[in-house]
Formats: structure tokens, C-alpha cells, sequence
């Protein structure tokens, strides 16, 4: 299935996949912590995951499991960097 672009909200009609593709993503993104993260996120360009938990004040597995979970949804983009995860909001 095609990643969904917030562009086609504006420009075409959702077809049923498209939708449901959609409200998977809103879902995931609908809690305070990840909405937190992702703004952290896409602020700073990048992060990694070991400064994070003292953005949000969480601890490190849990945050772990908020960017797994944004992760599989497509929202973030990992790489690993020696011993840390580093974060970037994917572009479309």
C-alpha cells in the first residue's frame, strides 16, 4: 500500500484504505507523550533517544516504546548511531 501524504487531505478524495491508513496514524499519534516526542522531534531536526526521557518525563523504556510504536506507524525514521537511536520526523 502507498504511504498516505497529508497533501492528498487537500487535493483528492479518500478511498476507504486511505482513510483507514489514516486513522491508523492519527491513532498512534493521539496520546500526550507521542504528540510531546514528535514535536521534540521535528523541532530540533533530530534527537536521540537518550535525551528524551527528560523531555518528557518518562523513563527510557517507555519512551523506547513510544518511538517504537511511532516508528512502525511511519512517522519516525530511526538510525542507529554507535550505542544510541536517532530520531527524525520522515518528511512525507
Amino acid at each position: 500500500m502507498e504511504t498516505l501524504r497529508c497533501g492528498q487531505l487537500l487535493s483528492a478524495t479518500l478511498t476507504g484504505d486511505d482513510a483507514a491508513q489514516l486513522a491508523k496514524i492519527l491513532k498512534d499519534l493521539a496520546d500526550p507523550v507521542r504528540l510531546q516526542l514528535v514535536n521534540t522531534i521535528a523541532t530540533s531536526g533530530e534527537a536521540c533517544a537518550c535525551d528524551l526521557p527528560d523531555v518528557v518525563g518518562k523513563t527510557q523504556a517507555t519512551v523506547s516504546h513510544h518511538l517504537g510504536l511511532l516508528t512502525r506507524a511511519g512517522v519516525l525514521e530511526r538510525e542507529q548511531r554507535g550505542r544510541w537511536a536517532w530520531f527524525r520526523v520522515r518528511p512525507e
